[in-house]
């Protein structure tokens, strides 16, 4: 993570208040922490050392909760407060899955309180040299063409702009322009840009996402490596097969590792190859967006961008990672 001082502004319009049950022992525990999927990536760009302003709203008895919290993450928190309520949700993982207790979205912001919101943020992503935009977790929350006039107000005004979305969000960021695309083979399919998994229709959708207007695209294939788009070339991102504790978040901690090596001025194959990382190293831990940067770091050089196509994946145990991380 050498470079000149940055930092990344994300875009996290209605952060969530996550309640875990656990019992990792015989006393249950619960845990309480600010989620989704902005505040996921916020705090893997912070693991990677780069500078976070959050720019979110907050509302109702969950957002008075959830201030404090977000500020003990360590991030430099900007928000609106709303009128309307934040959402939530409680998961029980006692018997080692995660089954869902409840599920609150929350309600959609009003127009004054989206008026506040964007001016908030795009004072502050104007002053960011990256700035991440992240879903609502529920679509109906925020409208896409907000997520449009960011895109286009961000970009034409010199800001690399990475996006995490998908259906009529991403529709919207893709008509403004984008510097960098992470998207997942479901999104892609549940939206109609791809008929199937296959290499070749994941390609051709990859194409098409870069003529709509994203600059470079990863599509994320769950356990399969990922598809990069870079310079009009599909690579495929080879890296060591780890066990999952917790296979959510990758994603996030992809776009993450992105946002934080081009924030300090790095090159987006670099950039890539340290998302791969990042993710990777995600879904070994319980905590969503967390990791370990020496962990992270040693790790980098064993992610491998090479020509797309079907190629074997070695396999490196968690001794092996912890060695490589110490420098041994």
């Amino acid at each position: 993570m050498d470079g000149p001082d940055g930092y990344v502004m994300v875009f996290a319009p209605a952060p969530v208040l996550t309640v875990t049950i656990d019992q990792p022992s015989d006393e249950t525990e619960l845990h309480l922490h600010p989620g989704g999927q902005g505040v996921w990536q916020a705090r893997m760009i912070m693991s990677l050392g780069v500078p976070v302003v959050l720019c979110a709203s907050l509302g109702g008895e969950i957002g008075q909760v959830l201030e404090p919290l977000l500020i003990t993450e360590g991030v430099r928190l900007k928000r609106v407060l709303r009128d309307t309520a934040s959402g939530g949700y409680v998961h029980d993982r006692r018997n080692g899955a995660r089954q869902e207790v409840a599920d609150v979205p929350g309600h959609p912001l009003r127009r004054h309180e989206l008026d506040e919101l964007y001016n908030l943020a795009l004072g502050e992503g104007l002053r960011a040299p990256v700035s991440v935009l992240s879903g609502p977790g529920e679509p109906s929350l925020v409208p896409p063409d907000l997520y449009r006039r960011f895109a286009a107000d961000l970009g034409a005004n010199g800001g690399r702009v990475v996006a995490d979305l998908s259906g009529e969000h991403l529709d919207a960021v893709l008509a403004s322009g984008l510097f960098f695309l992470k998207v997942s083979h479901e999104e892609l399919l549940r939206d109609g840009r791809a008929r199937s998994a296959d290499e070749d229709e994941l390609t051709r959708a990859m194409y098409d996402l870069h003529a709509a207007g994203a600059e470079t695209v990863v599509v994320s294939r769950a356990e399969q490596p990922a598809f990069a788009l870079v310079d009009g070339e599909v690579l495929e991102v080879v890296m060591p097969r780890l066990e999952a504790a917790d296979p959510r978040g990758a994603g996030d901690s992809m776009t993450a590792g992105v946002a934080a090596v081009i924030a300090r001025e790095g090159d987006i194959r670099t950039a890539i190859r340290t998302g791969a990382a990042a993710g990777a190293l995600n879904v070994t831990r319980h905590g969503l967006g967390t990791g370990r940067l020496d962990s992270i770091a040693g790790l980098v050089d064993r992610v491998r961008l090479v020509p797309a196509g079907n190629r074997p994946q070695e396999r490196t145990t968690p001794e092996e990672l912890a060695d490589r991380a110490a420098g041994r």
